[in-house]
């Protein structure tokens, strides 16, 4: 979907995801010290919302201009705390070596596009910065419930892995488990350290 098509989307609905942060996000962040912090392609400003709650400055990009209005909204009292910008994330080219946590929380992309954010993430963490992403997993079509069924453009481990472990320490790479109702949706969780 382009940024016009997520425009319409959201515009259809008062909130199209959870206010609450993503559950993989809140495991793996919990324990930093909070930081400076970018979201990439950060959708409605939920993870944004608690890092920013939590004592993060958080700079938040999406390329829906409505998604970006929502972001202030979410972050309610602590929207000084948050920078939110209109930017396509396989473009967006944020200051280098300047963040102690970059997120990419449920982008979906083809491989190419994909890793030319990875490469961007892992660029713009600084050393000792988190790099987390969380995805609808590429198993997830077949074995889980929700997400994109487009295998193309669903997260895989190995290939966040490999992006990452030339500039960063791998600490978690799993195919985690969400529960949905009655179902189960897989989920790609990798966190690695920037060295």
């Amino acid at each position: 979907m382009d940024a016009d098509a997520w425009d319409e989307r959201y515009r259809t609905t008062d909130r199209v995801w959870s206010a609450e942060p993503n559950r993989w996000v809140v495991r793996e962040t919990a324990g930093l010290p909070p930081g400076r912090a970018l979201d990439l392609a950060a959708g409605e400003g939920r993870n944004a919302a608690w890092l920013a709650g939590r004592g993060w400055s958080v700079d938040a990009v999406d390329f829906s201009p409505v998604a970006v209005r929502r972001i202030v909204e979410a972050a309610g009292p602590h929207r000084d705390a948050v920078r939110a910008e209109v930017a396509d994330a396989t473009r967006y080219a944020p200051e280098e070596a300047a963040y102690d946590l970059v997120l990419i929380s449920y982008l979906h992309l083809p491989a190419p596009d994909m890793a030319v954010v990875l490469e961007t993430a892992c660029r713009a963490a600084r050393p000792g910065g988190a790099l987390v992403l969380v995805g609808h997993d590429v198993s997830n079509a077949e074995h889980g419930v929700g997400g994109p069924q487009d295998v193309r453009v669903l997260s895989d481990v190995e290939q966040v892995r490999a992006a990452w472990e030339p500039c960063a320490d791998i600490v978690v790479a799993e195919v985690a488990r969400r529960p949905v109702g009655e179902a189960v949706a897989l989920d790609t969780v990798v966190r690695a350290v920037r060295r």
